[in-house]
């Protein structure tokens, strides 16, 4: 099992979601984050002052996953999200020891 921490900008949110829910893709947690990487945030201009916008707000997605539905998560994800321009985001893949579902006591792949 793999767990798929995806980081997006928040417009791109529904097409993922979308993409996601087309491939079989039944839950994912959703979180608002900020954050920078190259772009090293913005400068923006309110009421006549510029000042520095430091972090910029994304969409933290993570979605556990089975590790044969690996490649078309990623391929999913990447593709949705892409938009050609700097600040696409970033995929990280971790591995998962165990998962359990709490209501039923399901494990591993019967709790995705």
């Amino acid at each position: 099992m793999k767990l798929v921490i995806a980081i997006i900008k928040p417009f791109k949110l529904d097409d993922v979601r979308d993409a996601l829910s087309d491939i079989g893709i039944r839950g994912m947690t959703v979180t608002e984050v900020k954050g920078f990487g190259r772009q090293k945030g913005h400068t923006e201009l309110y009421r006549g002052a510029e000042y520095a916008v430091d972090f910029l707000p994304k969409i933290k997605l993570e979605v556990a996953v089975e590790e044969q539905m690996l490649d078309r998560v990623v391929e999913a994800i990447t593709s949705a999200a892409k938009t050609d321009k700097i600040g696409d985001g970033k995929l990280f893949i971790l591995s998962l020891e165990q998962v359990i579902r709490i209501r039923t006591g399901e494990t591993d792949e019967d709790a995705l």
